[in-house]
């Protein structure tokens, strides 16, 4: 057996697994994590990469880059041009990240499912019991974004954002143990609901979910050299335009973004809990669109 594969093994005992990735200062490790995935010096830079790699499943071969200066360089990396081909037809809304899908369905009376038998309020999510009210009979798709993954999310249509609320708050992790354990979970977390319209009028809201060693949540189209927790609690207006596929933003480590769209722009057929998913993949179906089965 492998050393990965024995990490692996341990890490898929649940109770250890949530001992270790959540009763430990999580605020703390976070703001350490930020810190120490920034240092430059040799022989860190490569030490942390190596253990990043044992301890995650990780591609760097569509990476732009092949060398990186430190553990958050790689963390952040960008994709070579063409890696993520980004389906052009006007009636799909595709996948904001690479991610895996979590639950999804119908939003019930205002409500979604963290996992089977685990409700929460959208409200809650975003913040606004007004602006729930949007999607209160729609869609909702949860991706999980693991360490290893791309962190950049991008425009799943032609859009224009409309705001961005950011809501202060924990980071537990949000893998399938705590999802199962944690009530609320995402509701408890630090987030960054981003409201769109994309061109055909339908609005979708984004939802940046932070977790235990995300250092922050990047917004450039706000705030080119901060992040958004540095701006404080609160709505922020905005008239960034983004054509489909482009980047919005990206995460300092892997985490999740909830995707709420209206009744009338459903799942495509084929979609399931625990699959991969790549950004610039059809996700939703927009009206007036043909119904993309997933590659």
């Amino acid at each position: 057996m492998s050393l990965r594969s024995a990490l692996a093994r341990l890490g898929a005992q649940e109770d250890l697994n949530f001992l270790l990735t959540n009763r430990i200062p999580r605020h703390a490790a976070t703001r350490f994590m930020g810190w120490f995935s920034k240092r430059r010096n040799p022989a860190v830079r490569t030490a942390s990469i190596a253990l990043w790699r044992l301890f995650c499943d990780v591609d760097l071969t569509d990476a732009a880059e092949t060398r990186f200066g430190s553990l958050h360089d790689a963390f952040i990396r960008r994709l070579r041009d063409g890696a993520r081909p980004v389906n052009t037809d006007p009636g799909t809304i595709v996948s904001p990240s690479d991610g895996i899908v979590g639950a999804f369905g119908r939003v019930n009376a205002g409500q979604v499912l963290q996992v089977k038998g685990f409700p929460y309020a959208i409200a809650d999510l975003l913040g606004s019991v007004a602006e729930a009210q949007e999607w209160r009979d729609g869609w909702f798709v949860t991706l999980r974004l693991t360490a290893g993954m791309y962190h950049r999310f991008h425009a799943p249509h032609d859009l224009t954002v409309e705001q961005v609320r950011y809501i202060s708050g924990d980071t537990w992790n949000v893998n399938p143990i705590a999802l199962k354990r944690v009530e609320r979970l995402f509701c408890k977390n630090e987030r960054a609901p981003i409201t769109v319209t994309l061109d055909s009028g339908h609005r979708l809201a984004l939802v940046p979910v932070a977790a235990v060693l995300v250092a922050s949540i990047r917004l450039p189209f706000l705030d080119a050299d901060r992040n958004v927790r540095s701006g404080g609690q609160g709505v922020r207006p905005s008239k960034a335009r983004f054509g489909k596929g482009e980047e919005i933003g990206w995460f300092e480590h892997g985490s999740t973004i909830i995707v709420l769209s209206p009744a009338d722009c459903p799942p495509v057929p084929g979609l399931i809990e625990g699959q991969s998913i790549r950004m610039g993949e059809p996700l939703l179906r927009s009206p007036g669109g043909p119904m993309p089965d997933r590659p």
